[in-house]
């Protein structure tokens, strides 16, 4: 199990996490690190604790537009889908007919063909 130090708020911090993730806690840590910077310069140092609620509340606001963008993505894609399938069951159906008014054209033809061959 690896284990990564991180620095929020200018404070330094241990963190344990899966063998081959240390960049990616990293990463998140210099996320967390940048709403709490943030916030400090805007509220001033009110405590590590209520900064890192805070910067964890803005975080989980963010999760939750991401996460409804998502599903309303998904809804999206869900009726386009949807509306694919229509249209190809269309294209087949208009395909269909075109093939019958096709043959039928052809029937003619060939029929027309007989009777002045036959003249």
């Amino acid at each position: 199990m690896g284990q990564v130090k991180v620095s929020i708020n200018d404070r330094s911090y241990t963190v344990a996490c899966g063998d081959g993730e240390e960049d990616h806690v990293r990463e998140l840590a210099s996320y967390i690190n940048k709403q709490v910077m943030g916030l400090a310069q805007e509220v001033g140092q009110v405590g590590d604790a209520r900064l890192l609620l805070m910067a964890g509340l803005m975080v989980a606001d963010e999760l939750s537009d991401a996460l409804q963008k998502t599903k309303m993505l998904e809804q999206e894609i869900d009726n386009l889908s949807g509306s694919r399938a229509s249209a190809v069951e269309r294209t087949r159906e208009a395909e269909d007919s075109v093939a019958d008014v096709l043959d039928d054209a052809a029937r003619r033809i060939e029929e027309l063909a007989r009777r002045i061959e036959a003249a």
